[in-house]
């Protein structure tokens, strides 16, 4: 829709207040999306809170080099829990489970996700999964990495990779049943005048995130089942010892794990696209040039798998496609980048929590995509693979992306989920915590990583003990800011300001309907009245309920 109109097609629609809910209903088996989206939120956040102590318990090891706290073994078990926690059962239940259970039936309108019993089954697969993880820190820990490439995998200790593996086949099983689920209720329930160009990209970004997951997660399931025969079959299919071939489970783990990485980031792409708009109070730029783009990733995700495995015998003729698939998925993330800066561009800018945090994203992001493309080069990516230069890399897509996002998400939505306003002022104290300290860890292991530091080790070379340190100074400070958030969330959840229904004067549909909403979302059909980000006009006003076509009446007659 245009920018520039000023008709919307009708009222907008107003919900009364949601009725109060027992507590004891996030607790248990409940089929209400937006329950089942708070219990996703909460257990991810659980998982997110044991794999970042992990991540500062190694960095502590490593502030010095030699091993002198987790020791070797220890070591190897904490970074193989820690990159799967936080990849598996925090990242994807956060970004897709959380924010698309909560936020795909409100934004098209419809009453509750396509199939309620199957959405609260794939949430209650991810408990058993993860305290499996959690289990095998006292039984026996996996020491192969989060990857357990064999041969590794399968001549290390038994019960502790069998842990590993069957959390991860729960946790793809999840996702799986979440992904249908997804597509049924973007393609079939939204309200009859909705079309997919009236949708907002969040909705795209889901669309192309959740294909994704369909047609990549089963590969990996079976490369699992297959890893798990050879583990206590005796079978050779990846065992080189019994003729197997390695290398066939590398193209297997990587035909997952590396649109994994766009499983990870598209969600959060969608939920930037949908902030921006309303804090910069402008119409996104290109949205069109957005949505196709998501499309783009989704298809190119499926074919630059094997550029994490230029160092593995790879052929040159294949070297060369992955390289240039590689690179070329560059453009449509680039396309992305490009309309957020225009979006911002000019624009009203309110420096809240929400906004701050999304701005955040796009220079975190934007380093990590700059330093994708240097590792998609084959020459540069032989030089550093083996090197913190990825570790790096790694965190600025996915925690400097992905963790970024999700809680600009959080800050922005948390008025809809809870009905209460979040403190801005803590907001921005857990910003500057959380921007210093993520800087100050990963962005001095590009130099590790060039002055060739390689990744994986718990003992290095002593040359390399002052960057450490600051890295290590840097994790202590990103753990802190968890604090002020957690304090932030809690209080405000109990005793902060009552939101109204729409506290941002936004304009897609989950801010039609009360804060926070009621059972069936909306007490009608709610109706279409203007296109998610047709803003322009100054909503700004004391009068929250003021109905927007009174404001365009008064625009008109001033005019």
């Amino acid at each position: 829709m245009s920018a520039t109109s000023l008709e919307p097609k009708t009222e907008p629609h107003k919900s009364p207040a949601t009725e109060d809910r027992p507590w004891t209903d996030y607790f248990t088996f409940q089929t209400d999306h937006k329950v089942i989206a708070i219990q996703y939120f909460v257990i991810s956040f659980v998982f997110y809170l044991i794999g970042g102590a992990m991540a500062t318990a190694m960095r502590g090891e490593l502030a010095t080099p030699n091993p002198d706290l987790l020791g070797y073994d220890n070591y190897n078990g904490v970074l193989t829990l820690h990159g799967t926690i936080m990849i598996f059962l925090w990242i994807v239940p956060a970004g897709t489970g959380a924010f698309a259970n909560y936020l795909l039936p409100l934004m098209i309108g419809a009453k509750d996700m396509a199939f309620p019993r199957l959405n609260a089954l794939a949430f209650w697969i991810l408990p058993p999964a993860g305290v499996m993880l959690i289990v095998s820190l006292v039984t026996e820990t996996p020491q192969a990495g989060w990857t357990s490439y064999p041969p590794l995998s399968v001549t290390s200790g038994q019960l502790g990779e069998m842990l590993w593996i069957l959390s991860l086949l729960l946790v793809g099983t999840s996702s799986i049943l979440g992904a249908i689920n997804f597509i049924t209720t973007i393609i079939n329930m939204r309200i009859k005048d909705m079309t997919l160009f009236d949708m907002p990209l969040y909705c795209w970004a889901m669309l192309a995130t959740s294909i994704l997951v369909l047609v990549s997660t089963p590969v990996l399931a079976g490369a699992l089942i297959l890893l798990s025969f050879d583990l206590i079959a005796g079978t050779a299919f990846f065992n080189p010892t019994g003729g197997g071939d390695p290398i066939v489970y590398q193209h297997l783990f990587w035909f997952y794990s590396h649109p994994a990485v766009y499983i990870m980031i598209l969600p959060i792409f969608g939920l930037v696209s949908d902030i921006l708009p309303v804090h910069a109070r402008k119409p996104i730029f290109g949205y069109r040039a957005i949505a196709y783009s998501s499309l783009a990733i989704c298809f190119l995700g499926l074919v630059v798998w094997a550029h994490h495995m230029f160092t593995s015998g790879t052929p040159g003729w294949l070297r060369m496609f992955f390289m240039i698939a590689t690179m070329a998925i560059a453009v449509p993330t680039g396309i992305k980048v490009f309309s957020w800066v225009a979006t911002i561009w000019g624009g009203k800018i309110r420096l809240n929590s929400a906004m701050l945090f999304a701005i955040g994203f796009i220079s975190f992001f934007l380093v990590g995509g700059l330093s994708g493309v240097m590792v998609a080069s084959v020459p540069f990516d032989i030089h550093v693979h083996d090197t913190y230069f990825i570790v790096a890399h790694f965190h600025y897509v996915l925690f400097g992306g992905s963790v970024t996002g999700i809680y600009a998400g959080l800050y922005h939505w948390f008025p809809k989920m809870t009905g209460r306003m979040m403190n801005d002022t803590w907001g921005k104290v857990h910003f500057v915590l959380h921007f210093v300290g993520f800087n100050l860890c990963f962005f001095p292991m590009h130099i590790l990583g060039l002055q060739g530091m390689p990744r994986r080790v718990v003992q290095y070379n002593p040359e390399f003990a002052t960057l450490n340190m600051v890295c290590t100074v840097g994790s202590v400070l990103l753990a802190i800011s968890t604090i002020p958030f957690l304090i932030n969330a809690v209080w405000s959840w109990l005793y902060g300001p009552k939101a109204s229904a729409n506290p941002w004067k936004a304009l897609t549909l989950e801010w039609q309907t009360a804060s926070p909403p009621p059972i069936e979302n909306f007490d009608e059909e709610p109706v279409l009245w203007s296109g998610p980000y047709e803003y322009g006009i100054d909503f700004d006003r004391e009068a929250d309920e003021l109905s927007v076509r009174d404001l365009l009446a008064e625009v008109k007659a001033e005019m």
